[in-house]
């Protein structure tokens, strides 16, 4: 009877589903971005040199989740897969072999990233004098990073079963017990001084932690438990495949995007300080106009991956079809909010006229990719889900590498800052279309195995 268990997301509605596990994800995604912003207030509390160590710690915490979300991508997906085929125990069993692959990865990389982590920083050039900051911080962040790789590997599964709000309930506890500690670890309270900038550090693991806990004990109630007598049953080599297939590229994919727009930040500091600085606002306030398209990317992996599942390619369809849609009305929505306020909200971040001159002139141009990259990563997410993540690989590559990149190089000479901008906006527009045909093509593709 387990084995023909019907699968939350293969029956009722799909518009209802999609708002469902999209909501609580814009919640919990939103919460995690305010974790970044809360961080960088407080240890830039502490002075100049705090903020310059954190420019050197930033691209590897970055890669180092981009490799988190990979494994609960991973798992999420042959879980969902597993489900969608009514074979509940095939489900469990490689749920339990994900979560424990991620203990495993969390491990070998903290430790490695403990070992390596003067040499590391030395090969980015960091100052002499910011690495003993950087040291600070890195330490306790590398023995907590284990505990990052098993909270995202409880989500995985969470995500796999549709449980939205169980998932966002992890993150939203690893968000708040971060910004509860923070000022506390990073400043002191009630006489004591504080930790400094490994303050910050401290405070990430607590939050790690508690998610953790509230993830286990989630998870525990679902219909899928962490049962470690399942692993004697698992045959580890088919699983780890079937996980790494779609876990490597994901997390290769998560991690372009920032590499890409390190480059245009290069770019843009040949134009100046000023427009570095307007780079960033703007960055800002596009991480938070753009949650909602990511919830969106994280919660349509469930959807289409248990319908896949349970061959029911016209609802994965129909789903792809609504989420389409929703990213084009919500992308043009908010860009034209940030192009219209873009005086207003330049004025938040500075009162320097050249960097709020260069925050307007961000938010005038790029704004209007938003559908575009909704698309793109959307479509990157439903494609994980039906094991095409090395699809979702090239076009995160091409986007960057073919059309980014080059565009801003050969273009900045003659439109100067602007070309950046317009860089970035070509890559989101192009990407999406791109997306979107390839998603058309492969879920049409399979129009006629339904009906067979």
């Amino acid at each position: 009877m387990a084995e023909t268990r019907k699968a939350k997301l293969t029956h009722g509605s799909i518009l209802g589903h999609l708002v469902t596990q999209t909501a609580p994800a814009t919640i919990g995604i939103a919460a995690i971005v305010s974790v970044g912003l809360i961080d960088a207030f407080f240890i830039g509390k502490i002075g100049g040199e705090a903020l310059a160590a954190v420019s050197f710690i930033f691209p590897v915490i970055t890669a180092l989740s981009s490799l988190g979300v990979g494994v609960m991508v991973g798992i999420a997906s042959v879980v969902s897969r597993a489900l969608g085929a009514g074979a509940h125990e095939q489900a469990e069993r490689r749920a339990n072999l994900g979560i424990v692959l991620a203990i495993i990865l969390g491990l070998t990389l903290g430790l490695a990233l403990y070992a390596l982590r003067h040499a590391l920083f030395r090969l980015m050039q960091a100052d002499e004098a910011l690495l003993p900051l950087i040291d600070d911080y890195m330490t306790p962040f590398a023995f907590g990073f284990p505990l990052l790789l098993m909270m995202n590997g409880l989500n995985g599964v969470l995500r796999a079963q549709g449980a939205a709000n169980r998932s966002t309930a992890i993150l939203m506890t690893y968000a708040i017990t971060n910004c509860i500690f923070d000022p506390i670890l990073i400043d002191g309270a009630f006489g004591w001084q504080g930790f400094g900038i490994a303050g910050a550090a401290y405070a990430t693991n607590l939050g790690w932690l508690t998610g953790l806990g509230v993830g286990f004990v989630m998870l525990q109630t679902s219909d899928i438990h962490f049962a470690p007598s399942t692993l004697t049953r698992n045959h580890w080599k088919e699983g780890t495949l079937a996980i790494a297939r779609v876990a490597a590229p994901a997390a290769f994919s998560n991690s372009i995007n920032p590499v890409g727009l390190s480059i245009l930040t290069a770019f843009l500091a040949m134009e100046g300080q000023a427009q570095v600085a307007g780079f960033g606002a703007g960055g800002r306030l596009q991480t938070f106009a753009v949650v909602p398209l990511l919830a969106l990317s994280s919660s349509i992996g469930g959807i289409v991956g248990q319908n896949w599942g349970a061959r029911r390619f016209d609802r994965a369809r129909t789903a792809m079809l609504g989420a389409g849609g929703f990213c084009l009305a919500y992308g043009l929505i908010a860009g034209a909010t940030l192009y219209f306020g873009r005086g207003w909200l330049a004025s938040l971040f500075s009162d320097d006229p050249a960097t709020m001159a260069a925050t307007m002139n961000y938010l005038k141009i790029s704004v209007w990719g938003y559908g575009g990259y909704g698309l793109l990563i959307t479509c990157n997410g439903a494609l994980n889900a039906i094991d095409r993540a090395s699809t979702t690989l090239l076009l995160s590559l091409a986007r960057v590498l073919l059309i980014m990149v080059p565009f801003a190089a050969v273009m900045r000479p003659y439109w100067g800052p602007e070309a950046v901008y317009a860089a970035e906006l070509t890559c989101n527009l192009i990407g999406g279309i791109a997306a979107a045909a390839l998603v058309a093509s492969i879920f049409g593709g399979f129009k006629q195995l339904r009906a067979a």
